[in-house]
């Protein structure tokens, strides 16, 4: 992302367009007062035609705008921090590269995130074949009750799922979070669809089981953020 950041942040300041031969001691006429419109209340349209126009500094806007939120999602499919970062600068190079295509029929968030979990699909076939792995003493399966993550820290949330194996991972976000089909992740993730839905049920046993473990240490007092 360091790359990424430098290369959005090296906008060019404010330069005075003068005649040959003339410096800025020299320039009689006045310049005329512009009034910026300020970064948090541009529209998205005008961000997107900035980029397309080649603005540096409507690129900037867009990456600062998206950025944070982006990197939550990214963190969700990565197993660590450097490992966010590299699939955040990647989804945001295939942004900027493929904005011209973008049709404006959906929030231009919602595009960017799809472009964001494609990434991390790209990064998961890359480092993490699909390859069991013991998860420990976990239930196989959960009862038909649901349960939520909603009520505990980003933070601890996070933890758990970063925690689950990188094929369990992939299905949950996709299935749970983002919505996707069991046929959909299949496909996605070249498995099929009773594998999806069955890594789907151990990855909500173990997290079932985390939870339960979280709840019985803060009942105990031993619990420590």
């Amino acid at each position: 992302m360091g790359a990424l950041s430098s290369a959005l942040s090296s906008v060019s300041g404010l330069r005075s367009l003068l005649p040959d031969g003339q410096s800025a001691a020299k320039s009689a006429a006045p310049t005329p007062v512009r009034h910026l419109t300020p970064p948090a209340a541009m529209t998205e349209a005008e961000i997107i035609d900035g980029c397309l126009a080649g603005s540096r500094a409507m690129q900037k806007q867009l990456y600062d705008r998206f950025a944070g939120k982006m990197m939550a999602v990214c963190l969700r499919y990565a197993q660590t921090t450097f490992e966010a970062e590299d699939v955040l600068q990647e989804g945001f190079i295939t942004v900027f590269n493929n904005l011209r295509n973008f049709r404006r029929e959906c929030p231009l968030e919602f595009w960017i995130r799809r472009i964001m979990v494609n990434a991390a699909l790209r990064q998961h076939r890359r480092n993490a074949p699909l390859v069991a792995v013991s998860e420990g003493e976990y239930p196989e399966e959960l009862a038909g009750e649901e349960f939520t993550l909603s009520n505990y820290a980003f933070e601890e949330m996070l933890a758990m799922v970063q925690e689950l194996a990188p094929r369990y991972r992939m299905v949950f976000n996709l299935f749970a979070i983002e919505g996707y089909g069991h046929k959909e992740i299949g496909e996605l993730m070249g498995i099929s669809e009773g594998t999806s839905k069955s890594q789907y049920a151990r990855a909500r046993a173990i997290l079932k089981t985390k939870l339960e473990r979280l709840e019985a240490h803060r009942s105990n007092g031993t619990y420590r953020q």
